[in-house]
Order: structure tokens, then C-alpha cells, then sequence
């Protein structure tokens, strides 16, 4: 269910099988086809996930999946995921057809009694184009912030992994693609450390050294004695969770939110810009570097919450710097808990963080700064658009809305 999206199946963290296994499930009826609407079927998430199958998938689908395969004379299967997806039609599915109380799953000999509104497929068709405008425009800024993501990273390696400047310096040359004032930061010589061989005056730190330092701290979300099922709410202040984790950023599609009276409640977890959430349980190696838009936000259960402190110069060097395989590796090694990793203040304040002097930091800020800005501002279009789209969706669905005027909406947007 992890791998299923809005968009689409996303198998980047998908887990592997052998071809020997892959080939028995293919025969068993396991691997979808192009044109099939995906769903999640089992836990906490069961119903709240549909996707389509677009391009032909080398994968197979474990039983917390389930396939619907439309017939295509009667039913356009991208009219269908997006049926499936308004608000509506959900809770009609999730008040009919889940059971189980510890282990939500629906039963599919059941689901199939399940009704949906079909009309036309000239009109499926037309419906779909309208919503498909709303999910190519925000699937678009999504490859754009994984564009500007990947240029941030690039430079953050070749300055604080691989040490290109001080290497070229080291040979005799200028550093390229840089200006003398920032090349003048960088030393001609390297030096052995507790991380191997590091640029001379650089030093290591750990993480609660490195709070403590500039005034910030490290705690635990809070417990489910603080927070509840029942707190939770359709529109409030979000709730970042572990689930909401991908890629150094917090996704909002499935994000849960609670009252802005059991947010104060809970004001010592809210987050501001530059903190980093980390999943506490499971992945612990995950984090999400909190943007100015998820500032008022709240940090949820299963995370710890890293502030590194107003006087700290670069939390988007800090976070890339945890996101590197090297963080990434010690945690998981440090992680404690037979069935399930787990980390905690104690753990993540003990992370060994190689620091670069002040004036560095500031320059790769000053460098990065602008697109960490363009990747939250294309995130907030991409949540407006997504708003949009929902409530659009059901007042399609039922004809509430026509097909003109949801056009005009759509041509304004």
C-alpha cells in the first residue's frame, strides 16, 4: 500500500522479490495491466488510497491491494479512480464495506455490491479530462521540485562529500562554477578523522552538541495519551507523521489534522521553519525538513522533532547532511528493537555531523535558499490545486456542477 499514489504506483522504495516468485504470482493473477484502478484494501488506510495503471508495471501486488479491472465498453477506469477518490463516495465505501476492529480490510465479495454512479462514457470521458487537467498540472510540479532537489543535492555532494573545491585547490587549480570569495572558504588540504579523511579545520560535532550550541533542542512527538483517534478531524491544523515522510519533505495526500483548540493543547510539539521531523519507529533513517508553509503545523506521533536553534546557519545543510548515506547507515546500525528499528532523543542527539566553518554554511544557504523557496511555493500549489480538485470532484460526480462552467473554473485556474 506505501507504493500506491494519487498518481500513480511509485516503486522507488518498492520491495524485491526473486524471478522465480515474480513469475508464479504473474500466473496467479497478481501483476496489474494497464487500464486497472488500484486500492488499498487492508489497515488504517484501507480505501483511502486509489490509483490507475498507466504504463505497464514489472511488479506484482501483495493482498493488501486490489485490483479493479473495468470493462472498458461501460466504464473509463481513470473516471473510475477519481470516482473512487471524492470525499463522498469514501466514506460510502468505509461505512459499507470495512470490517474488522483491530485490522480494518474490506472484504471484496462484499465491495462488489458496492453502487457507483455511472453515466455516459462520453461524459466519464469529459469529467476525466476536467480532473486529469488538476492532476498533470500538479504532477508537473512535483518533477520539477524532484528537478531542484536534485541540483541542491548535486552541489551539496561535490562541496561536503566528495570535497571538489578542496581537492582542485589541492592540485593547484580554481575551483569551477564558483566565485574567489566562496572558493577563498574552502581549505587546499585534507586531514584524518574519526569519519576518515575530512577538509583541514573542518570539525565533527554530534547532533545534541550541535542543539545544545545554538539553542535548540531534540524531542519526542507526542504520546497516544496526548492524542487520540477521536481528535482527529477533516480539516484543521495538519499532523505531520511518519507516513507523511518522502524524499526530506512532508506529504500532505492522506495528512491528518486535529482542531486548532487541541493544537494549542499540544503547542510545544507545533513546528517552525528549519526544524526536521524524524520517523521515530520503522524507516527511522526518514526525515522531513519542515518549510515555512508546514510552519503552525503540528509534529506527530512516532516522530522526534530535531530544532537545531535560531543561531544554526543552514538546516538544509543539516538535513542533506542526514539524508547522506553515511547518517543514514548509522542510524539504522544504532536503531534498537528486535521486530521493529526504533530511535529516540538519545540515539538521534548521538548522530557524528561533520560541520564546515560558519562562512561556508552561509554560502551554500545563500546558494539554495531560492530553490528551497521555488520547491515550498510549488508544494502550496500543488495542495491548492489539490483543494480545487476535490471540491470539484463529488460536484461533478453529480451532475451539481456542469460541464461549462467546471471549464471556465479550470481555464481560470
Amino acid at each position: 500500500m506505501k507504493d500506491l499514489t494519487r498518481f500513480g504506483v511509485d516503486l522507488s522504495s518498492a520491495r524485491h522479490i526473486s524471478t522465480d516468485d515474480f513469475a508464479v504470482l504473474v500466473k496467479q493473477g497478481c501483476r496489474p495491466q494497464v487500464g486497472d484502478v488500484l486500492i488499498a484494501k487492508d489497515g488504517n488506510s484501507a480505501l483511502d488510497t486509489v490509483c490507475c495503471v498507466d504504463k505497464e508495471l514489472e511488479a506484482v501486488l501483495l493482498s493488501s491491494v486490489a485490483i479493479l479491472r473495468p470493462d472498458p465498453t461501460r466504464l473509463n477506469y481513470q473516471y473510475l479512480k477519481h470516482y473512487l477518490s471524492s470525499p463522498d463516495v469514501v466514506e460510502y465505501l468505509k461505512s459499507n464495506f470495512i470490517s474488522g476492529a483491530a485490522i480494518p480490510r474490506v472484504v471484496l465479495k462484499d465491495f462488489k455490491k458496492a453502487e457507483i454512479c455511472v453515466p455516459p462514457l462520453k461524459e466519464q470521458a469529459r469529467i476525466t479530462a476536467i480532473l486529469n487537467t488538476f492532476d498533470d498540472r500538479i504532477t508537473l510540479l512535483r518533477a520539477t521540485n524532484a528537478t531542484l532537489e536534485a541540483i541542491a543535492q548535486a552541489l551539496f555532494k561535490s562541496w561536503f562529500i566528495d570535497f571538489d573545491p578542496v581537492r582542485t585547490k589541492m592540485e593547484g587549480r580554481a575551483p569551477e562554477g564558483m566565485d574567489e570569495a566562496t572558493a577563498a572558504l574552502f581549505p587546499d588540504a585534507l586531514e584524518e578523522s574519526e569519519l576518515g579523511w575530512v577538509p583541514k579545520g573542518w570539525r565533527m560535532s554530534r547532533l545534541a552538541d550541535l542543539t545544545s550550541t545554538h539553542h535548540g533542542s531534540i524531542q519526542t512527538g507526542p504520546f497516544g495519551s496526548q492524542l487520540h483517534a477521536s481528535d482527529y478531524v477533516d480539516s484543521g491544523v495538519p499532523v505531520v507523521m511518519p507516513k507523511d515522510i518522502k524524499d526530506r519533505r512532508v506529504m500532505t495526500d492522506s495528512i491528518a489534522r486535529v482542531s486548532q483548540e487541541n493544537a494549542d493543547r499540544l503547542s510545544r510539539h507545533k513546528l517552525i521553519a528549519g526544524d526536521i521531523v524524524f520517523s521515530r519507529r520503522g524507516d527511522v533513517e526518514r526525515h522531513a525538513l519542515i518549510t515555512q508553509r508546514e510552519a503552525g503545523w503540528l509534529c506527530g506521533t512516532g516522530c522526534l522533532l530535531l530544532r537545531p536553534g535560531k543561531s544554526w546557519r543552514s538546516s538544509t545543510f543539516l538535513s542533506m547532511a542526514l539524508d547522506a548515506a553515511q547518517a543514514r547507515t548509522w542510524l539504522v546500525q544504532h536503531a534498537v528493537g528486535a521486530t521493529m528499528p526504533n530511535i529516540n532523543t538519545g540515539i538521534l542527539g548521538s548522530v557524528p555531523v561533520l560541520l564546515p566553518p560558519d562562512a561556508l554554511l552561509s554560502a551554500f544557504e545563500d546558494v539554495v535558499s531560492a530553490t528551497e523557496l521555488q520547491r515550498s511555493h510549488n508544494s502550496s500549489t500543488a495542495e491548492t490545486l489539490s483543494a480545487l480538485r476535490d471540491t470539484l470532484l463529488p460536484r461533478l460526480i453529480s451532475g451539481q456542477l456542469r460541464l461549462p462552467e467546471a471549464q471556465a473554473l479550470v481555464d481560470d485556474v
